[in-house]
């Protein structure tokens, strides 16, 4: 492996996966006589960079319905909880994105994608538990919300690059 393959791995896992990905691809074209099953060794190498995907937005679905229960349930006990769950879940996205910078750029669509059906599985869960909230409505969190240290009935982060006025 060449030094900048070698360096793409350590610093961003999934861009090395789909770069490897398509070098398999490539070489399986010209036809090397190496006996390798290049397609599937492609595909298992991609697979790699989708399961990181797939952990991101389990991760981020975690903290909006979390986000969801903090906002709109009445309930007191579980609110450490879910509090907890919220930080949890952020630490091992930034440990995540660490590894793999590249994923940042797929959380704002991954919020939006979800937030939806986040907002109807919460809904029936608090349902389930007694609680009668209507129709929750599907959550605008921005993601700094979701992956910063912001929880419901606190004032809202600022954008990136802005700054906040001196009280």
């Amino acid at each position: 492996m060449s030094g900048s393959a070698t360096q793409l791995y350590e610093e961003d896992f999934v861009l090395w996966t789909q770069q490897q990905s398509s070098a398999l691809r490539d070489a399986a074209r010209v036809s090397t006589n190496l006996p390798l099953d290049w397609e599937n060794l492609a595909e298992e190498i991609e697979s790699l960079g989708a399961s990181q995907r797939r952990e991101l937005r389990s991760r981020i679905t975690g903290i909006l319905e979390h986000l969801l229960k903090l906002e709109y349930s009445p309930a007191a006990d579980p609110r450490l909880g879910w509090i907890e769950a919220i930080a949890r879940q952020r630490s091992e996205i930034e440990l995540l994105l660490n590894d793999s910078p590249s994923l940042r750029r797929d959380v704002a669509r991954i919020i939006a994608e979800e937030a939806p059906r986040v907002a109807r599985l919460t809904t029936r869960v608090l349902r389930l538990h007694g609680e009668d909230v209507g129709n929750l409505a599907v959550p605008t969190y921005t993601e700094e919300q979701v992956l910063g240290d912001w929880f419901p009935g606190e004032a809202p982060l600022p954008a990136r690059g802005e700054r906040e006025e001196p009280a």
